[in-house]
């Protein structure tokens, strides 16, 4: 579990967002309001999609499976120019990042996360930044198959 450490540019998403919590997690139903209507963002810079986790800075300080979070469901695009009905924005700013390639289905991801908070940070030479955590679907995104890849941005500092 080595990850890239890159900095991230700012970037412009539109998208639908939710409160949830990891007990009550309906990014099903999430993901179900969006992709249907995902082509009607007309100005995206690609493809690919992001699903981004906005967490309160307490969040892993006190972690229980009750604290909620935002959890967006988006799309990075070039301005706010034409944003559909019932859509939103969110500027996530410029920053560092340890970027995790995970490879295979949603099962065995919970594991994969554990694994970077409880292995990888506290012997890195970086803490958890106060910024979004996203995830990039792109071409090789396949929702759970075992060729499935995607990429996983989690906001670092050096300590």
């Amino acid at each position: 579990m080595t990850p890239k450490i890159q900095i991230s540019n700012e970037k412009k998403l539109v998208g639908k967002r939710m409160t949830m919590s990891y007990a009550d997690y309906r990014i099903g139903q999430l993901w179900g309001s969006f992709m249907p209507r995902r082509k009607e963002i007309t100005n995206g810079l690609s493809n690919d999609l992001i699903s981004m986790v906005v967490y309160q800075p307490s969040h892993f300080i006190d972690f229980k499976p009750t604290n909620e979070f935002e959890r967006w469901a988006a799309m990075e695009v070039d301005n706010f120019d034409h944003v559909p009905n019932e859509m939103e924005t969110y500027t996530l700013p410029a920053g560092l990042y340890a970027v995790f390639l995970y490879k295979g289905t949603s099962t065995d991801i919970a594991s994969f996360y554990q694994n970077i908070f409880t292995v990888w940070l506290p012997n890195s030479a970086y803490a958890l930044d106060e910024r979004a955590h996203f995830e990039v679907l792109g071409e090789k995104y396949k929702n759970n198959d075992l060729s499935s890849e995607e990429e996983i941005w989690i906001p670092i500092k050096e300590k």
